[in-house]
């Protein structure tokens, strides 16, 4: 039994996960010496923070068997809201709360589609994605607005702690969070039987509809809090800002073994499918690859993602029906049925 669990164990996709992290860390120390530099590993997770923090919320929702396409454009529109009231004359705390408050109405229209009127996620999400884009570039047409505050700039810009910025110290938080909210409260095992079966959910007196929404209002919100901090890492904001994050964020969830179908997943792996992704745009960046190479790595790491699991289980099935048709049959049965016969 001991060996069994080994042997599983060593079969699971996080720890196949870790392998292809350390292979990827060993090739970037290979390939160029400033990369183990301080800052370098610091400007690593600087330059992606935001998107981890909405990584951790989009795992919640895909396991919940849904998804949000629509968290690039929220972070866009919220940091389009706050450069556009921070033009208009009001400061940049009231600014600040006005953008998380449209981030929250985001997701609470997203997910009063979903949960309420029973429309896919998929639409509803696409839509979102034209439409929160679409009044981001309204807001401020073509025009690029700064100027923020010094103050401001820094959170973005600074380190907080040492070495650590504000963003990734926000990262760290919500991902305590999200374990314990996940593993250890009611609510994730909702999110998890929701994304098994949501009819089976909803005869066993889970509120489905409830759940949904809770989890597309936080994604809302949680893009629009990383759509601020997008805002003030680059000191500017355009109606472009944070296009094309949803490829990333999708892809840090599905490369970590969450089932795009929904129900299963871990934290754990979704950790771990961020370091790698991560460490995969850093060493393409040392080594010259451009921004458009590196989108379409990643877009192929997005097939693979959902490919691989799929057939992998594809196989475990076959397999389990080859062992049940090859099984030799029960002597217990047969001494029962002779029995029976004399």
């Amino acid at each position: 039994m001991v060996q069994r669990s080994i042997w599983e164990r060593l079969r699971s996709w996080e720890v196949l996960l870790l392998v292809i992290l350390l292979v990827t860390i060993v090739i970037n120390v290979s390939q160029s010496p400033v990369y183990a530099s301080v800052g370098n590993i610091v400007n690593l997770f600087q330059l992606h923070s935001e998107k981890i923090i909405v990584a951790l919320i989009m795992t919640f929702v895909i396991i919940n068997g849904e998804i949000d396409l629509s968290v690039a454009s929220i972070m866009g529109l919220s940091a389009c809201v706050l450069a556009a009231l921070y033009e208009a004359g009001a400061s940049v705390p009231i600014a600040i709360a006005v953008a998380l408050l449209a981030g929250l109405v985001a997701g609470a229209f997203n997910g009063f589609w979903i949960a309420y009127v029973g429309l896919p996620s998929l639409a509803v999400t696409l839509a979102g994605l034209i439409g929160y884009r679409g009044i981001a570039r309204i807001l401020i047409e073509d025009r690029s607005i700064g100027d923020f505050p010094e103050w401001f700039d820094h959170l973005g810009q600074q380190p907080l702690v040492g070495a650590v910025p504000l963003a990734l110290i926000i990262f760290f938080v919500f991902l305590a969070i999200a374990v314990v909210v996940l593993q250890y409260t009611s609510f994730g095992r909702y999110v998890y039987v929701i994304g098994n079966n949501a009819e089976a959910a909803r005869f066993s007196g889970i509120k489905v509809k409830r759940v949904k929404m809770t989890l597309y209002i936080v994604s809302g919100l949680l893009s629009a809090l990383a759509g601020i901090l997008v805002a003030a890492r680059l000191g500017a904001v355009r109606g472009n800002t944070a296009e094309g994050f949803e490829l990333d964020i999708i892809t840090m969830v599905l490369l970590g073994g969450v089932s795009i179908f929904g129900g299963t997943g871990t934290l754990t792996g979704v950790g771990l499918s961020i370091l790698i992704i991560l460490n995969l745009r850093n060493g393409m960046g040392l080594a010259n690859v451009t921004g458009n190479v590196q989108t379409s790595v990643i877009g192929l790491l997005l097939i693979l993602s959902v490919l691989i699991p799929n057939s992998a289980r594809d196989v475990q099935q076959f397999l389990r029906r080859r062992q049940l048709l090859t099984r030799p049959p029960d002597t217990k049965v047969k001494k029962e049925d002779a029995t029976q016969t004399t």
